[in-house]
């Protein structure tokens, strides 16, 4: 790749990036570090590369951004690295702050990014790939680079970007009615920040799923059978809220007339994690063996899920749930299946999570009850909770006092 092209993609990018102006969002930076953000395609990463630029134009202080999906960019090897130091310098004489968008398309990234942190450059990058995160890239990396996972807006962030600012009181008040109809757009329809420019969320949700699909697992891995690839992020849609099992997961690929080994399978399920597309959950009291063949799975996010359902709130709900738990606390997180089963569990906090959708029919909140003294009782869980979509009250049983909250109300509580 040549000096000069390098010069004129760097000149654009400031010139339309010195006059960017961004909405807030919701996140805590250390404002001399570096960073590395991961995360789905069109959740926001590129945000937190701007809000930084934004910083430092209000101080006038040259940077340099390259977004590496720039068809310009397509020959760009690694040994090309240092011809951006070298474009900048010839531009600006001094420039300490470089952003780097989707780096990750570039084999061999890491070694120059490290060496930029070396040299007491500040530098972002962004990607979105998990692979980005793994220990081996961290040791590379030694250090010198904090990382973040970046999610579509929480239902708080969606509010705001919608020009909602919470009342005191407003559980209480007329601004719920509001709320609860933002709400149900939210539920279906998930938190991608670009949504709220797009009449048909549908279509511009379909085109995020077809670029992570095609661009990230398919053209990436090189995968042959799209078909197949195709079927398991249906089946996996319409399995979530239920433990299953790669053998189970086959067999329904199978039984459509479709062949899949269970390697393969095992590749592709790593590819859809690796593209931020799905999270497996594991269960607390399984064997490690068992762990890892049974798992619970769930998507990035409601609007991604619901392309796959129709009529399936319960599915959503629990979805919903899970994000929101996932964002806080990570690795921490888990469901619990003996005889029965719990759809969340936090050991670090003591705490089971039943989800929900109506707790009205006597049937369903003895089962969800029983379920939940059985989890109380092997893991001596402290705390207990069901999320309904809209009902609320205290159940008082065995000696506990369990809340149900609606999921709207607890997603801006907790």
């Amino acid at each position: 790749m040549k000096k000069d092209i390098l010069k004129i993609i760097i000149k654009e990018e400031y010139s339309i990036l010195k006059k960017f102006d961004i909405s807030g969002r919701e996140y805590l930076l250390e404002p001399k570090a570096n960073y590395v953000f991961c995360g789905v395609r069109r959740c926001g990463k590129s945000y937190r590369l701007y809000n930084e630029i934004h910083r430092l134009n209000k101080k006038k202080i040259p940077f340099v951004f390259i977004n590496f999906e720039d068809e310009r960019f397509v020959e760009f090897k690694v040994e090309h690295f240092n011809l951006i130091i070298e474009a900048a310098q010839e531009l600006y004489g001094e420039c300490k702050h470089f952003f780097f968008d989707e780096i990750h398309n570039i084999h061999g990234w890491e070694k120059f990014v490290r060496r930029l942190a070396d040299a007491k450059y500040h530098v972002y990058v962004s990607g979105s790939n998990a692979k980005m995160l793994s220990k081996e890239i961290g040791s590379v990396l030694g250090g010198r680079y904090m990382t973040q996972e970046v999610f579509p807006l929480s239902f708080r962030e969606f509010l705001s970007f919608r020009k909602v600012s919470l009342e005191k009181d407003y559980e209480f008040s007329e601004q719920r009615f509001k709320i609860k109809q933002l709400f149900e757009a939210y539920f279906y329809y998930g938190g991608f920040p670009e949504l709220i420019h797009f009449n048909n969320a549908k279509e511009y949700l379909s085109s995020i799923y077809m670029k992570v699909l095609f661009g990230d697992i398919i053209a990436r891995n090189g995968i042959q059978n799209e078909k197949v690839l195709r079927l398991l992020v249906k089946k996996l849609a319409e399995s979530v809220n239920n433990e299953t099992s790669i053998n189970r997961i086959r067999n329904l690929i199978i039984s459509t007339g479709a062949k899949l080994g269970s390697n393969t399978l095992q590749e592709y399920l790593e590819y859809l994690k690796d593209a931020y597309l799905i999270f497996p959950l594991h269960n607390v009291v399984s064997q490690f063996a068992e762990r890892e063949a049974k798992k619970k799975y769930y998507f990035v996010d409601q609007g991604v899920l619901n392309l796959f359902l129709l009529n399936q709130n319960s599915k959503l709900l629990e979805n919903i749930v899970f994000l929101h738990l996932y964002k806080q606390f990570g690795e921490g997180l888990f469901y619990y299946k003996r005889n029965y089963e719990v759809d969340f569990c936090i050991p670090s906090e003591g705490q089971l999570i039943q989800v929900c959708y109506s707790i009205d029919d006597p049937e369903t909140r003895k089962r969800e009850l029983k379920a939940l003294m059985a989890g109380q009782k092997e893991l001596n869980a402290k705390k207990l909770m069901i999320i309904s979509y809209d009902e609320e009250e205290v159940i008082e049983h065995k000696g506990f006092d369990i809340p149900v909250v609606p999921v709207w109300k607890w997603l801006l509580k907790s």
